[in-house]
């Protein structure tokens, strides 16, 4: 029997491979993945040779094969590709990187100077492809042997290292099937490792997409390819389909759409994104974690990865796979993190176009999704500045012009979502001649929004108003401040502008402002003395009494709502009230006024205006002040009453 030959590790590799084995990866799942990945390349070598030479060739199926023992507390790692000779054995697994080593430890003294620590960093960004992963066998075995046969040899060699400095290299005797066998003696805290279950989990996690067959007692644990790199024409529906419920573990459901990449500049990529049918946001399930796994060359390196989509894409499920992502030495982090933002960039840009198409191509599915996602999609404005214009096109919103529609589905007490259909540019396609803003109202919902006394000067001159019943659409909206060069506007604000164009004819029938309408106003401005910063005639109400009018330059009315509600500290600026002249209470109110004995009374009735205004609004009035008027308007209306039945 042959005596075994013994080598002694360079000296920098001795250090070196205790940090690859106690520091450099993060997960110790990682070393199955890293001896896998090395097998995988042995097959992919010798397939390339078998391709070239025929001399090489047989029928043996090129595949990997993982072995547990229990008893022995032993994993091999079995595959059947181009094996290692003597020199390489020596070459390969007792020199890290050749001469590279030694400026791989220089790197690393370099980055842990000065640290208190006295393990190594474990945030190691260093360049290169260094040949590392073996020796992430050492994170789960006290000793590790490989034994191989070159596809050039006939007998085989056995390698055996415990990582304390040494190792051996024996000849073997008997036959010696090509390829190698990584045999990880486990040590006593790895015993899960044996477990049949456990690696399947951490195969499928990792290694899926691995185009040699994994095995496991006989069960191919890979079966599920890896359809981003085929040609988009090539990959069928029910692909698709699988593959999203591989992705999502939703083996009931079918993706809405699906979104097939591939790109060569800026940067070189293959994706396929899938957008789920509903959101589990909306039924209460909290926030959605973001879905997409992040590999190089088919191999996981990230899973729900953070970096590739913004938060407001967050629902899509998929793979991105690049061959150009700069890895770290242990593969678990990316080294060069500039890559990311490019590819990123592109990712964003296609789906954003895809929407789109969708939109126009498909509109039934486009208002699933934005009956689903919309919500979600819309927070991008404010998030992402260089996508903004493409996000607005993709808004949907109800309006004055919808109303008629939404109305009748809310009459007809239907159960499904008024789900909104115009976007910004059916809006401008309407907009009359001259016509500078886009005019939006937002309310607590359709039916308060399409009664609101604002309408009533839009209306009469024919201009189309958003209704905004979310308030996400108003935090959008002004986010976006201009859409296709029109300012986007709420009607409640003294910075309206009506177009020339949309200047109604005169009515013949108008009455002029009745006597005493300038004593009803002082009334009014001395009962709302502090809460109003002014009580004027009205030009934009044909019906309703009054409505209150936000000052130039400040934010609608459902915004300060909203951050009164959130900041303790939030005061509310005063506002305009506008009272219309021709309304029937005014006209009364008037006439009252000759007498002075009134004047208590028309000021309550200012101040119940002022409080049913904020009503409208969305807003909460003074409740006790309220109540307690209206409380004495119904006893002074009730002793008007007459008892007596005629």
């Amino acid at each position: 029997m042959s005596q075994p030959q013994e080598f002694t590790f360079q000296t920098e590799i001795k250090q070196l491979l205790h940090i690859l084995s106690h520091s450099l990866y993060q997960n110790r799942e990682i070393a199955l993945r890293e001896l896998i990945s090395n097998a995988s390349d042995s097959l992919n070598k010798l397939r390339h040779i078998q391709l070239s030479s025929e001399s090489y060739r047989d029928d043996a199926a090129l595949e990997i094969t993982l072995e547990p023992d229990k008893e022995g507390n032993l994993l091999v790692i079995r595959d059947n590709g181009i094996g290692l000779t003597h020199d390489e054995l020596v070459q390969n697994l007792g020199t890290i990187a050749h001469s590279g080593s030694k400026e791989f430890l220089r790197n690393l003294a370099e980055k842990t100077a000065g640290s208190e620590s006295t393990e190594p960093s474990s945030d190691l960004s260093l360049i290169g492809q260094f040949g590392v992963g073996f020796y992430a066998a050492f994170m789960l075995a006290d000793r590790v042997e490989v034994v191989t046969r070159s596809y050039t040899e006939q007998s085989g060699w056995r390698w055996e290292s415990d990582g304390s400095g040494r190792f051996t290299i024996t000849p073997v005797e008997g036959e010696v099937p090509r390829g190698a066998q990584i045999r990880l003696h486990l040590k006593k805290d790895m015993e899960e490792f044996t477990d049949p279950n456990r690696l399947k989990f951490i195969v499928r996690k990792y290694s899926t997409f691995v185009p040699h067959p994994i095995k496991l007692e006989a069960e191919t644990l890979n079966e599920q390819k890896p359809i981003w790199v085929e040609p988009k024409s090539q990959v069928t529906d029910d692909q698709h389909t699988g593959f999203y419920q591989w992705l999502t573990h939703h083996s009931d459901e079918k993706p809405l759409w699906n979104l097939h990449l591939t790109s060569d500049s800026p940067i070189q990529f293959h994706s396929i994104l899938y957008c789920p049918p509903s959101n589990f946001e909306l039924m209460g399930f909290g926030q959605i974690e973001h879905g997409i796994n992040l590999c190089a060359k088919r191999i996981l390196v990230q899973d729900d990865c953070r970096d590739l989509l913004p938060d407001y894409l967050r629902f899509l499920y998929g793979v991105v796979d690049s061959a150009d992502l700069q890895l770290n030495v242990s593969r678990e982090t990316l080294q060069d993190h500039k890559l990311l933002p490019k590819l990123k960039r592109v990712l964003i840009r296609k789906v954003l176009d895809h929407l789109a198409s969708v939109a126009e191509e498909a509109p039934e599915s486009f208002k699933t999704f934005y009956q689903q996602f919309g919500s979600i999609l819309r927070t991008g404005i404010g998030q992402d500045f260089e996508n903004r214009e493409r996000i607005a096109k993709l808004m949907r919103f109800h309006s004055t012009h919808s109303a008629t529609q939404a109305a009748s589905q809310l009459v007809g007490g239907s159960d499904q979502p008024i789900v909104p259909a115009i976007s910004l540019d059916n809006y401008i396609q309407r907009a009359v001649e001259g016509q500078e803003q886009i005019y939006y109202l937002s309310g607590p919902d359709l039916d308060a929004l399409a009664r609101h006394p604002h309408l009533e000067a839009f209306r009469k001159r024919n201009l189309e108003v958003l209704f905004l019943d979310d308030p996400i659409d108003e935090f959008a909206l002004t986010q976006l401040h201009r859409y296709e060069n029109k300012d986007l506007i709420s009607i409640d604000s003294a910075d309206v502008k009506f177009p020339e164009s949309s200047t109604p004819a005169p009515d013949i029938d108008l009455k002029p402002a009745p006597k005493n309408l300038t004593r009803i106003l002082e009334l009014f401005r001395g009962a709302l003395d502090g809460k109003v910063s002014d009580v004027k005639e009205s030009s934009r109400l044909t019906e309703s009494p009054c409505c209150l009018i936000n000052p130039h330059g400040t934010m609608s009315s459902q915004l300060q709502k909203v951050l009164s509600h959130t900041m303790k500290d939030y005061e509310t600026p005063k506002r305009v009230m506008e009272i219309n002249p021709h309304a029937g209470l005014v006209n009364r109110l008037c006439e009252l006024s000759d007498n002075s004995d009134n004047d208590d009374f028309i000021r309550d009735c200012g101040r119940q205006l002022y409080a049913n205004s904020l009503i409208l609004d969305g807003l909460i009035p003074d409740v006790e002040e309220t109540t307690t008027r209206s409380l004495r308007f119904m006893e002074e209306l009730a002793r008007s009453k007459s008892s007596i039945i005629i």
